[in-house]
């Protein structure tokens, strides 16, 4: 039986973006709507919390140090003494960031969403190092989880929660040139939502209302399913010693009554091998 435990019982409204940071050895994540930045120790059990004065989709670490972050407003970056500075200073009336990942080049994808979820009214964007620009994806409605296959580092997977699919995306130059449906989600096992891939390719799912995890081999066929004691479970990500423990994050955003765990950081211990991400290059 899968063991699932507390690692920190967060709070969050909508806790989300799991990172595990290799050089600092720590675990980063965001509460969007409580404009905060996490960042845990497991070793140690040390925990500090950075209220960014903004609805925060997602925080990254950058390779000199700081963090690079999705933010309401756009992307911006803190330097390691806590200064601070736009990449892609972008406001748009009824707009916010979700999720990010940095690709193994260096780059940052970053979503967008509108609050009222309208359809098509978010994007997935590429920040080049330098600050650069390249819109991959327009029309998205809730952008969400992002990550890339190990044996092929020009395939991505993408989330845009309301399709209940999980695709990918081929990339060349920097580009989108082909996007395919890799798995899909049946309705009543609730809303794709952040993902993370490991040693092995296959891709984990959070289900947004769906309460569990999904993981899917690298052919896109349904290999396990891991319930939750949540029913809003946001992301996944490997961190610990060897990349082997599975964090989840949780929300308990718009939830009729107080869900006891949702909001917890949540940890399944030796869930398997996951892979050393990427830092932001700029």
């Amino acid at each position: 039986m899968t063991r699932v435990e507390v690692a920190l019982p967060a709070d969050d409204v909508l806790g989300e973006g799991p990172t595990w940071d290799t050089a600092a050895r720590r675990l980063i994540w965001v509460d969007i709507l409580g404009s905060r930045v996490h960042s845990y120790d497991p070793a140690d059990g040390a925990h500090q919390v950075t209220d960014v004065g903004q609805h925060v989709g997602a925080a990254k670490p950058r390779a000199g140090g700081g963090l690079v972050v999705n933010l309401r407003d756009g992307v911006g970056r803190y330097d390691a003494d806590g200064g601070f500075g736009w990449l892609h200073h972008d406001p748009v009336p009824g707009r916010r960031a979700n999720d990010a990942a940095v690709a193994p080049d260096g780059s940052l994808w970053a979503g967008t969403m509108r609050y009222d979820e309208g359809e098509g009214g978010g994007s997935l964007l590429r920040i080049a190092p330098d600050g650069g620009v390249t819109r991959l994806l327009d029309r998205v409605t809730v952008s969400n989880g992002i990550g890339w296959s190990p044996a092929d580092p020009g395939l991505a997977y993408y989330v845009d929660s309301p399709t209940r699919r999980v695709d990918t995306l081929r990339v060349e130059d920097g580009r989108v040139v082909e996007r395919r449906p890799f798995a899909t989600v049946d309705p009543g096992a609730g809303f794709p939502d952040g993902l993370a891939v490991d040693a092995e390719g296959c891709v984990w799912i959070a289900l947004w209302d769906g309460g569990r995890l999904h993981r899917y081999t690298p052919a896109g066929a349904l290999e396990r399913t891991v319930p939750l004691p949540v029913r809003r479970p946001t992301a996944c990500a490997f961190g610990g010693p060897g990349l082997r423990d599975l964090y989840v994050t949780t929300a308990r955003t718009d939830l009729p009554g107080r869900e006891p765990l949702g909001g917890s950081l949540l940890v399944l211990p030796d869930m398997g091998e996951g892979l050393p991400g990427a830092a932001f290059a700029g």
